[in-house]
């Protein structure tokens, strides 16, 4: 049914030249979606490294470069189309057009169509064989195998070589002369092989292969037929001169495809949805070398999965090339790099922590489902302070069993890392490892002054940090983190120690703050902060007003009312959202001072209180009595200043 391979000396190419194939240089895998709704078969053109997609519910043939990107689609006059065959020089692309009853042929060059050949009924397949184009066509109580003659400038078409029930799917080796066709859509599905050397289709063996046949194709070398149907659970292997079967290639629950390369390895895929979707296989081997589970990308609980017959080759064998879609109907390309190399994974295992400038062991093991040769390179590299970029350590072989190991003594403290890479080889995929060890280091001298000490409002403090013996790094930042959720912790100085080790920042402080000096540590010394919390007290002033004379009085100042005028005091202090000064009365009694009250009151956002005495005062005339205000820690309304008490207010009352 199609066409995966390329012209014999390039086969020979990579059969024989395993070394050059080694060396070619590895690209990521990749997927990418496609503007497509089904999927009838794929090719690969490696002379112009693209891929041909028919999609038959949406009538058209999407290009794509190796990437999956799409360089076009052709879409006239396509409705139905199915089967690709690629010529031997990849020049050019047979499509079966079944809802036109012809085949369509596509120079690759220019991704254009240059002629069509009207077949007859439905044409679901093509394949290349005997110097002739066959196809595979018809309805179902009426298929059949027909062929166009290439080589003759009319193109002769010739129907009912074969009769099946319906349309068969068919594939031929390169350059054979033995054409293979399989049944699909019954139970138990058939295959049939052909002598077609002649140019007529001359029944050679028959033979059941299963149930729901999806896809089927011809061993390079047109030994085997190796068929996927939806059962038995495995892809099967028939001998091409009888059909008698010959071994088989272990899968999964509904085979759906099947692709082989030029050198003979195998892909086999499935239709499921929680098991591997794609199997590889070593040519003869039964047990897969590599296997590619798609990962989820629709919303159901099971994995995308593989559309049926959407496995091909690049012609190189480098890469593998499938078509997936996900529940919602979305379909991808998909395209696996190296895909006979086995999976290999390195595993590596490190002290959790060790002293530095000590030796420590690292073990580990390269493993893969192909046996690795003992005696295999590891590259060794570490990362840690001193080389953040890493530096490349002694190479080191693995044993018979896989296992290495290697000692080191690390010169830097901190988070060291031990990666260790395997660079892969022509049977073996790359693959690295690595772990880290926690490695000490010693703790630094750092100390920051004034811990536990209260200024005034605004004072400027000089605060020093001092730094004792480090390796490389002599830089200290002091942060300041002021009381309050209205203002961050912020940096306000940075920079090296002077020869003493110490270095100052001077701040005006106006709330209490958390003071803190930072050292990032180096390869010998860890990280250390120190901090030291400071008071900054609240400014608070008091004038009186509504008096008639102010006088020097025992000791003091006294403010004189007469006994008719309210005594007026307004408080300013800072402003902080919620708080309040506390206001302190006292009365004077016989040589002591006695607390009469203390009630609070709020501060405009202008930091201004006022409180009047109202009432009477004729009971007060030649009392003496004194008043002030008072911040409190946290009963005046907040917590971001140190508690802080004014001065004292003198009055008296005369008639």
């Amino acid at each position: 049914m199609r066409m995966r391979t390329v012209t014999a000396a390039t086969t020979l190419a990579v059969l024989f030249s395993s070394a050059a194939l080694a060396a070619t240089p590895a690209f990521a895998d990749t997927s990418a979606q496609l503007p497509i709704r089904s999927t009838g078969d794929i090719v690969v053109d490696g002379a112009h490294q693209r891929v041909f997609i028919s999609d038959p519910a949406n009538g058209k043939i999407v290009v794509t470069d190796y990437a999956g990107n799409v360089v076009k689609q052709l879409t006239t006059g396509l409705s139905g189309v199915t089967g690709l065959e690629l010529s031997a020089d990849s020049g050019t692309l047979y499509a079966a057009v079944q809802d036109q009853d012809a085949i369509a042929v596509i120079d690759t060059a220019t991704e254009t169509e240059t002629t069509r050949y009207p077949v007859g009924d439905k044409p679901l397949s093509v394949a290349l064989a005997g110097g002739k184009l066959w196809f595979g066509y018809g309805a179902a109580g009426a298929g059949g195998i027909g062929s166009v003659d290439l080589t003759s400038d009319r193109h002769e078409v010739t129907l009912g070589q074969a009769g099946f029930y319906s349309a068969p799917v068919l594939d031929a080796a390169p350059g054979s002369g033995t054409l293979v066709a399989g049944q699909p859509g019954i139970s138990p599905a058939e295959i049939t092989s052909y002598d077609v050397s002649s140019g007529t289709a001359t029944r050679l063996a028959g033979t059941d292969a299963g149930s729901n046949l999806r896809d089927l194709q011809v061993t390079p070398d047109g030994k085997d037929i190796v068929v996927a149907s939806g059962a038995p659970y495995y892809h099967q292997v028939f001998r091409t001169a009888d059909l008698n079967e010959d071994g088989k290639y272990t899968s999964t629950a509904y085979p759906n495809a099947v692709a082989i390369a030029p050198d003979g390895t195998v892909a086999g895929g499935s239709d499921a949805s929680y098991d591997p979707d794609v199997y590889v296989f070593h040519p003869g081997d039964s047990e897969a070398v590599r296997t590619y589970d798609f990962p989820n990308t629709g919303s159901s609980s099971g994995s995308d999965e593989l559309a049926a017959s959407a496995l091909a080759w690049a012609p190189d064998a480098s890469r593998l090339f499938a078509v997936s879609y996900n529940n919602n109907g979305v379909y991808s390309l998909r395209e696996f790099d190296g895909p006979a190399k086995a999976a290999t994974t390195l595993t590596v295992n490190a002290p959790a922590s060790a002293p530095r400038a000590k030796k420590l062991t690292v073990t580990g093991k390269l493993a893969s489902t192909v046996a690795i040769p003992a005696g295999s390179g590891l590259t060794v590299t570490r990362t840690d302070l001193d080389s953040p970029n890493g530096k490349a350590l002694a190479a080191v072989t693995t044993r018979a069993d896989g296992t290495f190991s290697f000692t080191d003594t690390p010169p830097a403290g901190g988070k060291v890392t031990y990666k260790v890479s395997y660079a892969g080889d022509a049977a073996h995929t790359a693959a690295s490892g690595k772990d880290t060890v926690d490695v000490s280091r010693a703790k630094p001298a750092l100390t920051l002054n004034n811990n536990g000490k209260v200024y005034s409002y605004g004072q400027n403090v000089k605060f020093t940090a001092h730094l004792g013996t480090t390796y490389k790094n002599r830089t200290v930042e002091i942060w300041a983190d002021p009381f309050g959720s209205d203002q961050p912790d912020r940096r306000v100085k940075s920079g090296k120690v002077d020869a003493h080790g110490n270095l100052s920042v001077v701040l005006g402080l106006k709330r209490d703050t958390k003071v803190t000096a930072r050292f990032s540590g180096d390869a010998r010394w860890q990280p250390r902060s120190v901090s030291s919390s400071v008071g900054a007290k609240v400014s608070i002033s008091m004038s009186v007003s509504r008096q008639y004379k102010a006088k020097k009085v025992w000791g003091q100042t006294y403010y004189y009312f007469h006994k008719t005028k309210n005594p007026l005091f307004t408080t300013k202090m800072p402003y902080y959202g919620g708080r309040s000064q506390r206001f302190d009365f006292q009365v004077y009694y016989q040589g002591t001072w006695y607390s009469d009250t203390s009630q609070y009151f709020a501060l405009a956002t202008s930091g201004i209180s006022q409180v009047e005495f109202t009432g009477s005062h004729k009971d007060d005339v030649g009392w003496r009595f004194r008043v002030r205000s008072d911040y409190i820690n946290g009963t005046s309304g907040d917590t971001v200043n140190s508690t802080t008490y004014g001065a004292w207010k003198y009055f008296t009352f005369t008639s």
